[in-house]
């Protein structure tokens, strides 16, 4: 094979050998036309061609607006001020702190401590370390607070009294026991009331508000109570072992007035009560005390 011509420019090719090896062929790039490059532009050229439009980068942040600025020249113009206002207090013949200490001038104290010094000067004695006696205000008067005291408790009294005849019945029952006898003729007579059996000493009470008119011995009952009730009706309670109340007293419904007894014609412990309306006309106690919710139960012997 036949070595290239090495100098033919038309065919641009390059031959390279390495040593005793295969020889390696290398095409060569094309040629082009040479240009020439002018910095000289025409005075009308520069009219004619419009300046690139100019793009931020897009890491880059964005203008703030117009409202942003303004405010930010407020705040600035603000800060001015508070500044030039402390320099100029600051300044001021006032300035000077009110205390000053020092440890090693006694003389920067004096001036704080002698309004206070002042104060004592008339009960100073010959030692300038000796203590101070201040006069003190005698004691208030108690006496006020006294009579606050028992009118606040006077008051307390009243208003119990008041919610505990608030919760008071109108009528009660007169005595816990046994319904033994009723109203009606027994023996030849008229049993004018109704019988309660039960031990000596149970308590009797009084059926309704009212004033005792009567308290203490009786013919046929040994002893017993009579209370006037606001109609004009009178209750009768005989054969009572003792008497609690005295003429006069004013006794409301549930008010304990007596202890059951054995006084008097009797043939047991018991009480007898009776109904008088207008305080004269005997009626019988039963239906008289259903119509205020009180029963005496069953009748037995």
């Amino acid at each position: 094979m036949n070595k290239p011509n090495t100098n033919n420019r038309d065919t641009r090719h390059a031959y390279s050998e390495i040593d005793d090896g295969p020889t390696s062929i290398v095409p060569a790039l094309p040629e082009y036309p040479a240009y020439t490059i002018t910095t000289d532009r025409l005075p009308s050229d520069d009219a004619n061609v419009a300046a690139p439009a100019r793009r931020g980068g897009a890491h880059r942040i964005p203008t703030p607006p117009t409202a942003l600025k303004g405010r930010a020249a407020v705040v600035a113009v603000a800060a001015g001020a508070v500044v030039a206002a402390g320099q100029a207090a600051g300044d001021g013949p006032e300035s000077a702190p009110e205390f000053t200490l020092a440890a090693d001038d006694a003389s920067t104290i004096a001036p704080t401590a002698e309004p206070q010094a002042a104060q004592f000067a008339a009960n100073t004695t010959d030692s300038p370390q000796a203590p101070q006696v201040l006069s003190v205000a005698d004691p208030a008067d108690l006496t006020q607070f006294s009579n606050l005291l028992a009118k606040g408790q006077r008051l307390s009294e009243e208003r119990a009294a008041r919610d505990l005849a608030a919760r008071r019945p109108l009528f009660a029952l007169p005595a816990l026991g046994t319904y033994t006898s009723g109203f009606g003729a027994r023996w030849g007579e008229l049993h004018a009331g109704v019988d309660i059996a039960n031990a000596i000493g149970t308590p009797i009470y009084a059926v309704a508000d009212g004033v005792v008119i009567d308290s203490g011995p009786a013919s046929g009952f040994g002893m017993w109570v009579r209370l006037q009730h606001a109609d004009g009706t009178v209750t009768v309670y005989g054969h009572i072992d003792s008497s609690l109340v005295s003429v006069g007293q004013q006794v409301m419904a549930g008010d304990q007035i007596a202890r059951m007894g054995n006084r008097g014609f009797s043939t047991g412990p018991h009480l007898h009560f009776e109904v008088h309306l207008g305080g004269v006309n005997k009626i019988d106690p039963i239906p008289w005390l259903a119509t205020r919710g009180i029963s005496l139960g069953i009748e037995r012997d």
